[in-house]
Order: C-alpha cells, then structure tokens, then sequence
C-alpha cells in the first residue's frame, strides 16, 4: 500500500474518516446526501476487475458494512452504490443514502445541482453516528 496515492479531486471532495482494511472510507463534502466513498488503498486500479479476487472480495464486504453503517446512521429509506470513473480514472465506490423527496429523488444524485457544504455540528453528528455503526 507504500504506493497508493489518493486522486487530488477525491482528495478536495471529500473528507478521511478512516481506513476499514483494504479501502479509505470518506465522507463526501455534499451535505444534500449522507455520502460516503471506499477507495481502495492500491496504485493503479481504475476498474473493480483490477483488483485480485482477494481484494474484490474485500471490497465487497467493506461495502456492504460500510452501506449498512450509512443507513443506520442516516436512518434513510434506500442506499445506492455506485462506481462511475468518468470524472475521476481512480476505482472509487459510492455509497448514497437516499430518500423519497431529497433534491433528486429518484433520479441518480450526479449532476444535481451544486454541493452544499456540510454544517459541522449536522457533520459531527453523522461522522459519529456513521463510526459507532461500524
């Protein structure tokens, strides 16, 4: 993991909260939507298929711990995880909690609008709600 290096835009977007094993989990600076991201901690990988199968089956149970933890923190109705790549090369998994009649339910949350920074006492409460369900 000596070479992994973090994409400087996922870097500016959002915020470490920790290292679950294989993947970083951050918190997206959007406050629209509890939204976290995994990235795993290895050089080059730009597609889940890039992994090892060992690291493949890492990264599936820290999503599923990691979207579970989202949803009881967020108390929301529905967790969509995704991995796009269009705008950032490095694999990077969402993890959204949604609900009905957030800005753009039930459309997908990319392209919607324009961020809107966390409040830090509501991020301090979903941070510590989020790390406690882990």
């Amino acid at each position: 993991m000596s070479d992994f290096v973090l994409d400087p835009r996922l870097e500016r977007d959002t915020t470490f909260l920790m290292n679950l094993g294989l993947c970083q989990l951050r918190l997206m600076e959007d406050s629209r939507w509890p939204w976290v991201i995994l990235v795993p901690q290895r050089s080059g990988i730009i597609e889940v298929f890039d992994m090892t199968p060992l690291d493949q089956t890492m990264l599936t149970f820290e999503t599923a711990i990691a979207a579970k933890a989202v949803k009881q923190a967020s108390d929301c109705l529905k967790i969509n995880i995704g991995a796009l790549g269009n705008q950032v090369n490095q694999f990077h998994l969402h993890v959204i909690a949604r609900n009905e009649g957030d800005p753009a339910w039930p459309g997908p949350v990319w392209g919607h609008g324009e961020a809107r920074p966390w409040d830090p006492a509501a991020r301090s409460t979903f941070t510590e709600r989020l790390l406690e369900a882990l």
